[in-house]
């Protein structure tokens, strides 16, 4: 656990505040600090999050999963949507927005964790605050910041309330940050300043209104594709230290999904195969790559895969994102990591004086876009509008 999580959790405040960048292990020094209290003091614990249609869109897996490595199973009994210690505490799930009657006569809590935080409405807060009154009890927050203007980060990092204590920290403060991550971390930074700056140091954006895809973007875990779907793949190459990238995706009720990925840094040529066959499968379709790569589609051929050269061109870029923006929404499951960074941090170019947005996008943050791109081709170039059909 990050030195800096160990001296929020240990003080005394009543808000308990994490924020910061990915890989920075906010939610698993909670994780683990809650278990522990539960396993040794009869508490009533209370998870939420802003949304939670199922349990699956809860913390039930993380703790479950925390459980499991710290070899406390048992010492737990772990339920379809609760979990109880041996000692009698309760740890419950539940969702703000469509749980707003329960959430109010929830009583007797010790301890609340608000997980994604970012998301919190004002209105939830105004709720969820009140109703956790125990005397001792406590809220913890954690999330990565997205927004200045969030109802979130406006109340707990700009205007604080008395007895909170806060900590921003990065994949830099947690000692066991896989290496994998610090490799990404390190590409952004050197590639992409102020993709690197939101998503590993956990600033707010200063670009919303340059977002090429804005509110387009929905992250949703229940993402499942049916025996019958006619899947596209794409892929882009990763020159240097630059990603190789492999998209899965389909097209269903005027929205684009993307169910799979392969997202990496430092894939060498002879590790394509296995990174490929990451991504189920890859092998049963056509994949359509960026085509200045001959070399490398004429081994991934000889390797058992069907991979041919996007035809690109003049104004195919702006095309490609014209055809994009036309679906009614594009859904991407978390579990696509590259893909959810990428397409929340795509953006136009703004004069460097007038903040003016301009119509010309910025060469970052654009691998799997250019992937979609060319597994789209063939319907681009039919120049069909999906989500205004």
């Amino acid at each position: 656990m990050p030195l800096k999580a160990q001296r929020v959790i240990g003080s005394q405040a009543r808000f308990k505040v994490l924020y910061g960048g990915r890989g920075s292990a906010k939610s698993y020094s909670f994780a683990d600090a809650l278990l522990v209290k539960a396993l040794y003091t009869p508490m009533r614990i209370l998870c939420v999050r802003e949304i939670q249609r199922s349990i699956k869109d809860s913390v039930h897996k993380l703790l479950s999963d925390r459980i499991d490595a710290l070899g406390l199973s048992h010492q737990f009994s772990i339920g379809r949507d609760l979990i109880t210690s041996g000692c009698g505490s309760q740890i419950i799930f539940k969702g703000l927005k469509h749980n707003i009657s329960e959430i109010k006569s929830t009583e007797g809590i010790d301890l609340c964790w608000v997980e994604e935080a970012e998301r919190v409405s004002a209105d939830s807060w105004d709720v969820l605050i009140p109703t956790i009154r125990k005397e001792g009890s406590e809220i913890w927050i954690s999330f990565n910041p997205e927004n200045e203007h969030s109802a979130t980060y406006e109340k707990f990092v700009v205007n604080p309330p008395p007895h909170c204590v806060s900590a921003h920290i990065t994949y830099r403060d947690n000692k066991m940050c896989p290496e994998v991550l610090v490799r990404e971390a390190e590409y952004d930074l050197d590639v992409d300043p102020d993709k690197y700056e939101h998503i590993w140091e956990g600033r707010v954006k200063r670009y919303h209104d340059a977002l090429i895809f804005g509110n387009k973007i929905v992250i949703d875990e229940d993402i499942k594709a049916s025996p019958s779907t006619d899947f596209l793949f794409g892929c882009d190459w990763g020159y240097s230290n630059d990603p190789l990238v492999l998209v899965r995706m389909y097209i269903q009720d005027k929205s684009l999904y993307i169910d799979y990925e392969f997202y990496s840094v430092g894939v060498e040529l002879g590790e394509h195969a296995s990174a490929f066959d990451t991504v189920p499968l890859s092998r049963d379709g056509r994949i359509r790559a960026d085509n200045s790569r001959p070399e490398t589609i004429s081994f991934m051929n000889r390797e058992g895969f069907d991979v041919v050269g996007a035809k690109k061109g003049a104004g195919s870029i702006a095309e490609g994102i014209t055809f994009l923006r036309s679906f009614k929404n594009i859904f991407i499951h978390p579990r696509c990591v590259g893909s959810v960074d990428d397409f929340n941090n795509y953006r136009w170019k703004q004069d460097s004086l007038t903040r003016e947005v301009l119509p010309i996008p910025v060469d970052k943050s654009n691998h799997v876009p250019d992937a979609v791109r060319y597994a789209l081709e063939p319907l681009i170039s039919r120049k069909k509008s999906w989500g205004a059909a």
